[in-house]
């Protein structure tokens, strides 16, 4: 049987007890453990994939430290994270008609989608009976994977960093400028200003505005992050040089540096993937009739706002998920014509998994963490396997 990494609310409670509760000590990669699984047999519309390489994600983190909600407690004790993967068709079934064995793939995570179209669950984390891909094998859905662009000029890891982070900042970018396009009329304000905290959401965020003209600002407290985004034409401002916004008179040197550098206006649009103490000093700097998006809560699930004053500057809160299986196509389009993603320097073997876990908790690495799954690669791949 093939091998997969879990979390398990029995895992979760023995951590907890082990720093007493204290999440600041809590040590993720104690919790995603290794262990052999039993995928489902191959159904007429399925097709089953040796994992290529898979990336860190976010909900993996609160998962781990159920600091949101107990996700594996809720799925029955145990859940097989990872819903982020490039992979390669091993086996489809009788009726999939768009793929064969040999075809290099990414997955999506919509697990379920609603009469629209957008996730009513996302897939290993709140989709019943749903295996993720931190495995080394998986069966899926053909309704589930893309054709990867491997023409694309990225490589093999840079594309392994973008299954869920593309879509995710392709939806968040659509429905930001689209509602801001309901308030003001691209005549009278073609170019926009466009900023963006936090990690790989937010870069994609940024270039796809920056790659439509507008001004793009990054605020990040990695150097190493800054400097490839300042590469691409990006502006960007060093995070840690406003305490993280510890204090009002940070948010307030904050909000002048970014109207300094859009001449007095601020941000029309601005992507929050943190929340916590960025949510205020991205509602400082916004514009008027401003569009504040966010798909995340790493820092904090909970907010509060003046709601007169956001009334009376015609703010709007736009709060999503992830794409629709068509936005989620279309966003892979734009591997490497747009999305460039800042890679960690270290592609991590698969038993360190749980180490990449922790150090992406730990917010310490220099990029998008990237794990090598499969010890041999296909042909077809090997080309795009850079250091």
């Amino acid at each position: 049987m093939p091998r997969a990494f879990s979390i398990s609310a029995e895992s979760i409670a023995a951590e907890r007890a082990r720093v007493g509760g204290d999440l600041d000590k809590f040590d993720v990669a104690r919790v995603i453990r290794l262990e052999q699984v039993e995928l489902r047999a191959i159904g007429a519309r399925d097709v089953k994939l040796r994992i290529l390489a898979v990336s860190a994600e976010h909900n993996v983190d609160h998962a781990a430290l159920a600091d949101t909600m107990n996700i594996a407690e809720a799925r029955g004790g145990k859940i097989y994270p990872g819903n982020s993967a490039l992979g390669e068709v091993v086996a489809v079934g009788s009726e999939v008609k768009g793929f064969a064995p040999g075809d290099v793939v990414v997955t999506h995570c919509n697990g379920e989608p609603d009469i629209y179209g957008y996730p009513l669950r996302i897939w290993a984390y709140d989709q019943p009976d749903s295996i993720g891909w931190y495995g080394e094998e998986a069966v899926v859905g053909d309704w589930q994977i893309i054709r990867a662009p491997l023409d694309c000029g990225l490589s093999l890891w840079e594309m392994a960093a973008l299954p869920l982070r593309a879509p995710t900042a392709y939806h968040m970018w659509r429905r930001a400028s689209g509602i801001f396009r309901l308030k003001v009329a691209r005549e009278r304000r073609a170019r926009l200003n466009v900023l963006g905290f936090g990690g790989g959401v937010s870069e994609l965020f940024l270039m796809l505005a920056h790659h439509e003209g507008h001004r793009a600002i990054f605020c990040s407290g990695s150097p190493d992050r800054r400097k490839h985004l300042e590469g691409l034409g990006i502006e960007t401002i060093d995070q840690v040089a406003h305490h993280r916004f510890a204090s009002g008179d940070d948010v307030k040197a904050f909000s002048k540096q970014v109207k300094a550098m859009t001449e007095g206006e601020g941000a029309h649009i601005v992507c929050d993937m943190l929340r916590g103490p960025v949510f205020p000093a991205g509602l400082a700097v916004m514009s008027r009739l401003g569009v504040n998006v966010s798909a995340g809560w790493q820092l904090s699930t909970n907010l509060n706002y003046n709601s007169a004053n956001l009334s009376v500057r015609q703010i709007t809160l736009d709060h999503v998920h992830f794409e629709t299986v068509d936005g989620s196509r279309a966003a892979t389009e734009l591997y490497g014509r747009v999305f460039k993603p800042t890679v960690h320097r270290e592609i991590y073997g698969f038993e360190d998994l749980p180490r990449a876990m922790e150090e992406m908790h730990q917010n310490v690495q220099t990029g998008i963490p990237i794990v090598r799954v499969a010890k041999e690669l296909p042909e077809s791949v090997r080309k795009l396997v850079r250091s």
